[in-house]
């Protein structure tokens, strides 16, 4: 099973990062893109909390495990060809501290940059 990834389609900067990974080869073929902010996604059906989900990156496991914030980065990384590399350095204890430092810095400054007035689907499937 694949990985689920959840973005913000609306988010400039995340709609662009996940179609850039939606991009590389082999890489849905391991990541299910769901843009949560689709009208028709209902984030508790899927046993998120839609504030938690739009304040940090989420990601699911094919066993059911919800990751967040850099850990469901550096899971989403393990699964990409080309970014092994930057899930084991993210791994790394003294590493994944600074990874979690930028990462809150950047998740809170994602909520000051110009929206989309659209959703940008990556794919059909990114509709649940």
């Amino acid at each position: 099973m694949k990985l689920t990834v959840y973005y913000d389609g609306l988010c400039q900067l995340c709609s662009r990062e996940m179609k850039y990974i939606h991009g590389i080869p082999r890489a849905t073929e391991r990541i299910e893109f769901v843009d949560y902010t689709d009208p028709g996604f209902d984030a508790r059906a899927e046993g998120l909390d839609p504030v938690a989900l739009d304040w940090y990156f989420h990601a699911r496991t094919a066993e059911g495990q919800t990751l967040i914030g850099v850990d469901a980065f550096i899971a989403m990384w393990k699964v990409v060809p080309r970014f092994g590399w930057l899930a084991w350095l993210a791994s790394k204890p003294g590493f994944h501290s600074l990874f979690r430092l930028g990462y809150w810095c950047v998740a809170h400054v994602r909520r000051w940059l110009p929206r989309r007035q659209q959703s940008c689907p990556l794919n059909p499937k990114t509709t649940v």
